[in-house]
């Protein structure tokens, strides 16, 4: 259960005196967001709103919400950050309140000297289930490139890879260019059979689609991929109202041929995620704690994903504190399967927090030591030597 509340009842709560944005350039098409917290009693704790090419707009949020925060007491971080809920802020602003519950149950798991999966309600999960997102670390989009990362990803122990095959598709443009669309996707099927043949039958196999299809086309893809028997099919069309009919049917296609549809990874808080779970469009949801709402929101976004038969499966492609964050989770219950873990993006992600990182053993993820909080540091020095730049993909998602 989430730790209790206690506010202004306690008579000498900690206080906010300072709440911090912080950038790390990773590469051309990625920068982290974090946001540190400082109390009045010197206690630190950090949060992540990594929200590729919305920083400016994210600071200026942020900026605004510290006017309202600053010298309000921690423990009333229910009452501070939840409140996005009932308001139209989008993800720019749910990604600064998600950040920012995190870094203030940061302070208060401090205080109270436990890691965060013991003051969430620690189920003492020994290990995590993990599978590597090879994405990113994929510079090479060959079909030979992307066998050999996801190879590379199985020798390091990983029993699940992930990749984004499909580059370029575009929804919008079907069927008016529909010609040079399925040149694409042609490539991106073509990249999905040479993974499978690289790794074997054995090993979980998904692919992300970034909403690039229409229904008539991700009905046709997972037609053409059933021979490599993926494990899921990842938000294949556009999860706003106009699409939530399209994957229903696409669920119940992807389901006969014994294939699972996840996504949702965008979703704002409870409200964003029970639509789609009223409607079944997905077997597995993906909610993320920098957009969802931070900790509680994805404690209570996975109960009712577990009240409709769903799994519940974290988003993880970015930093180094959304993924300790992420793994507490995991700790705290039992409602969380397999977590996301972007692999070899950049060295930067253990770097920026002083060489912490994950254990893999067995192929699945060591619980994060027992030290208070999150467990996580970032470096001061190393965020400086990266700051801020421009990057794309900008304002498109699918592109990244």
């Amino acid at each position: 259960m989430p730790a209790p509340q206690h506010g202004h009842r306690l008579h000498n709560p900690m206080r906010i005196v300072k709440l911090e944005p912080l950038i790390l350039n990773v590469s051309p098409k990625t920068n982290w967001f974090f946001i540190r917290a400082t109390a009045d009693n010197g206690l630190q704790g950090v949060g992540e709103a990594s929200l590729n090419g919305f920083e400016p707009l994210q600071q200026a949020f942020l900026a605004n919400a510290s006017r309202e925060l600053l010298g309000q007491p921690v423990e009333d971080v229910a009452r501070l950050t939840r409140v996005y809920s009932n308001a139209p802020y989008g993800l720019v602003g749910a990604s600064v309140l998600s950040a920012i519950e995190q870094s203030l149950c940061d302070l208060l798991a401090q205080k109270a000297d436990k890691p965060l999966s013991a003051w969430l309600g620690d189920a003492d999960r020994p290990s995590i289930p993990v599978y590597a997102n090879i994405n990113r670390a994929t510079v090479d989009r060959t079909p030979s490139g992307c066998a050999a990362s996801a190879t590379h990803a199985v020798g390091q122990g990983f029993k699940g890879v992930k990749i984004a095959p499909f580059d370029g598709v575009i929804s919008e443009e079907f069927p008016s260019h529909r010609s040079e669309q399925r040149k694409r996707i042609d490539a991106g099927v073509a990249r999905v059979f040479a993974i499978r043949e690289a790794i074997g039958p054995d090993v979980r196999l998904m692919i992300d689609c970034h909403w690039r299809f229409d229904e008539a086309m991700a009905m046709t893809v997972l037609a053409e991929l059933e021979p490599v028997h993926l494990h899921w099919f990842e938000c294949p069309v556009t999860e706003q109202p106009a699409g939530w009919e399209s994957l229903v049917n696409i669920r119940r296609e992807a389901n006969r041929r014994g294939i699972l549809q996840a996504g949702a990874e965008m979703q704002i808080g409870e409200r964003g995620f029970e639509p789609l779970l009223e409607r079944g469009c997905f077997d597995v949801i993906m909610p993320d704690v920098k957009f969802a709402g931070g900790y509680r929101e994805m404690q209570r976004i996975a109960a009712m994903a577990r009240r409709h038969g769903v799994a519940c499966s974290p988003h993880n492609p970015t930093g180094p504190v959304c993924n300790f964050a992420s793994m507490h989770l995991m700790v705290a219950s039992e409602d969380f399967s397999a977590l996301e873990f972007q692999l070899g993006e950049s060295a930067l992600f253990f770097d920026a927090v002083g060489g912490r990182g994950p254990q893999l053993v067995d192929g699945e993820f060591a619980r994060p030591p027992r030290s208070p909080g999150l467990g996580l540091k970032l470096d001061d020095a190393v965020l400086a030597a990266h700051p801020y730049a421009r990057v794309l993909p900008g304002l498109d998602p699918r592109l990244g």
